[in-house]
């Protein structure tokens, strides 16, 4: 982490962040805690709320029982990173007292943020041992899926257009088609 600063600067543990937001210090604000670090939230455009609808919709459908979907809520990744991906498909559980911390596969819809969701994100997911990540690319009109972590990063990423079916690695027999979750082509 840089700074301007001749000395390091303490990054925020998740266990500080979360009881910040237990006591309201952060009401009204759109931030995720990523490396430590407060990061602001774009205010999601209707290309982006729609895509997160329509995927919500399908994952729930199809995964009926088999996992619990969580939409745009806190996934604990690290100790230092609490993002808030915007579906994570985990285990059932009851997540009552604290959020998930493993993952089957978590999405990101990419309207607007895309080099944030390739670097920072896809690092931290990586580092959290989250099996499968994608990235729903909005304006380029494709899923990509980075799956096998380790060392920090993913070893395998492929791209699926919008003519496309993919399928979860630990639901591989629920198919979503690209083109249904993207918005209209223009």
């Amino acid at each position: 982490m840089a700074n301007s600063f001749d000395f390091p600067i303490r990054p925020l543990r998740r266990v500080e962040y979360d009881k910040l937001v237990e006591l309201g210090v952060f009401e009204g604000e759109r931030i995720e805690l990523l490396d430590g670090q407060l990061v602001p939230m774009t205010p999601p455009g209707p290309p982006h709320a729609s895509t997160v609808d329509k995927l919500m919709e399908r994952f729930f459908r199809g995964l009926g029982d088999r996992a619990r979907i969580r939409v745009q809520s806190p996934f604990a990744a690290l100790e230092t990173s609490e993002p808030q991906p915007d579906l994570a498909i985990v285990p059932r559980a009851d997540y009552e007292t604290e959020h998930p911390s493993r993952a089957e596969l978590v999405i990101e819809v990419s309207d607007s943020s895309l080099r944030y969701d390739r670097g920072p994100k896809l690092r931290v997911y990586a580092e959290a041992g989250v099996p499968e990540y994608w990235i729903v690319d909005v304006q380029g009109r494709r899923i990509e899926a980075f799956r096998k972590p380790g060392n920090g990063r993913y070893w395998q990423s492929q791209q699926f257009d919008d003519k496309s079916v993919i399928c979860p690695e630990r639901f591989p027999d629920f198919e979503l088609r690209v083109a249904d979750v993207l918005p209209s082509a223009k």
